[in-house]
């Protein structure tokens, strides 16, 4: 038996809005939306997607999961998730490889440096 990995859902506020934004800073495309879902993916025939739904109540702590993020050039992407509305989180180590940012709805992601040799 094999399992195809779909999705991952994103629970939110406003899923919608955040999985436009999301959609932006990924660089992916809107498969379905409607007025309480979207779903996004790399292309519209690739998986697997993100699926946003909404929840009633609102992000309590630290995030179970989040994805990591390795770009060319961290300090270009880092200013440009930032400009397009992430936050910068407050687990800053000394010495650490990788930037950790805030979503709009304050979920954590990391963007990391250059891979070591």
């Amino acid at each position: 038996m094999a399992l195809e990995w779909e999705q991952i859902i994103v629970d939110s506020a406003d899923p919608v809005a955040l999985g436009r934004w999301w959609a932006e800073a990924l660089g992916w495309v809107v498969v379905d939306a409607s007025e309480e879902i979207i779903e996004i993916r790399p292309e519209p025939d690739r998986l697997p997607g993100l699926l946003f739904v909404p929840v009633p109540e609102g992000k309590t702590s630290k995030n179970r999961l989040h994805p990591d993020f390795r770009p060319d050039d961290q300090e270009a992407e880092v200013a440009r998730l930032l400009s397009l509305g992430a936050r910068r989180a407050d687990t800053v180590q000394a010495e650490q490889h990788w930037v950790t940012l805030l979503d709009p709805e304050g979920n954590e992601f990391c963007v990391l440096g250059a891979r070591k040799s």
